[in-house]
Formats: structure tokens, C-alpha cells, sequence
């Protein structure tokens, strides 16, 4: 995928991307299952289905993702781990896993990640004037203790235009990001879709 740059990194599809190039991908199996007791990542198959393309996976990484992801990279504490998702047309997306020390800083940590969401698109059009972001609350989940879907579009003014939508969840002391993103506007987002893959990724914890 190109990445568009211009005084930030502005998308959700940007910077999901870390892995997304098709010339680089590899098969989902090469990835290594995790430990007994250890929370378990998406499967590509999991994620919203692409029209034309299958998804890629690279393997589970401890630490941080780097790029850090938007709206919610600055609070990620350096012992989550993530894992990378990519189609062979710039669609993108990342998982993001910290297991809290108790299930209240698990708590308070999930709420911070959604303030966090919910000024990202105020604080996008802070860093840099030539973008105009725009988000939506798309509700609560009911799985596990609870996720949250939200949307996140922004538009330049040398005329990118791309789609994200983030995911909160909560099992227990485990709080889990889930993100996707692509080329597009609010129309091209596929909510439900990725709703199904939040509850997945939430059941999948444990």
C-alpha cells in the first residue's frame, strides 16, 4: 500500500499497514500459535471478507506496533503485542493484545484507549490543518465484558481519502484493539462485518 505522508500519518489504513504489501506476504501458518494461557490472535479468515483478495498475516509480535497505530498508539504500553493483516489491495488491518496486572487496570486502561478514539479525529485536524477527519460511534458489543465499534474517515487536501474502524474489548485483565482499514468514505466501511470480527477477537482472548 502507499502510504500518503504529510506532516503526520493521518489513516487508520496507513498505519495497520506495517506489513501490507502484497509482494511480502506470507501464509497465514507460518505464524506461531501462542503459548498455553496466553490470549490468541485473529485468524485472516476472521476478518472482514475482501471482494477479491484473501488475507495475510504475519506472525505475533511482542511490544508495541511500530508505526504506532492512530488515535490509540500513544497509550499502548510496551508489553502488548500485535499482528498484521493485509490484502493485495490496500486493505489493512492490526490487532493489538495487552494483558493488564488486574482486571481493574484492565478497566481503566479500556476506557482510556475510548477517550482516546473519541478526540482522534479533533486532535487529527490539530496536527495538521490540510486534513479534515470525521467519526462515528458505532455502539457497544455485548461480548465478554464489553467492546466498542467506531469509524474514522479523513480526507486531504491533496485528495486521499480513506476509512478506518477500531475496536475496544474486554475479557477479564486482557483489553484487545482490533483495527481495518482502506481506501474510501463511511460508505465503504464494513461495519458489520467488522463487528463480527470484534466478538471474535474478544471470545478469542482466552
Amino acid at each position: 500500500m502507499q502510504v500518503r505522508t504529510r506532516g503526520i500519518r493521518t489513516t487508520v489504513a496507513a498505519l495497520a499497514a506495517a506489513a501490507g504489501v502484497a509482494a511480502v506476504a506470507v501464509p497465514a501458518a507460518a505464524a506461531t500459535a501462542p503459548a498455553a494461557g496466553t490470549p490468541r490472535f485473529l485468524e485472516p479468515a476472521e476478518l472482514p471478507p475482501h471482494p477479491t483478495s484473501p488475507w495475510y498475516a504475519g506472525p505475533v509480535t511482542a511490544g508495541q506496533p511500530d508505526p504506532l497505530p492512530v488515535c490509540v498508539g500513544e497509550a499502548l504500553p510496551s508489553i502488548a503485542s500485535h499482528r498484521s493483516y493485509w490484502t493485495e489491495y490496500d486493505t489493512n488491518a492490526q490487532q493489538i493484545t495487552v494483558v493488564e496486572r488486574s482486571e481493574q487496570r484492565a478497566k481503566d486502561f479500556a476506557a482510556l484507549l475510548r477517550k482516546d478514539i473519541a478526540g482522534c479525529a479533533e486532535k487529527l485536524m490539530e496536527q495538521d490543518p490540510d486534513i479534515t477527519a470525521t467519526q462515528k460511534n458505532y455502539g457497544r458489543l455485548n461480548v465478554e465484558e464489553g467492546a466498542h465499534v467506531y469509524g474514522l474517515h479523513t480526507a486531504s487536501a491533496w485528495g486521499s481519502s480513506d476509512i478506518g474502524l477500531l475496536s475496544v474489548g474486554r475479557d477479564g485483565r486482557t483489553v484487545t484493539v482490533v483495527l481495518w482499514g482502506q481506501m474510501g468514505n463511511f460508505q465503504h466501511a464494513q461495519v458489520s462485518d467488522f463487528k463480527a470480527t470484534t466478538v471474535t477477537a474478544v471470545n478469542k482472548l482466552y
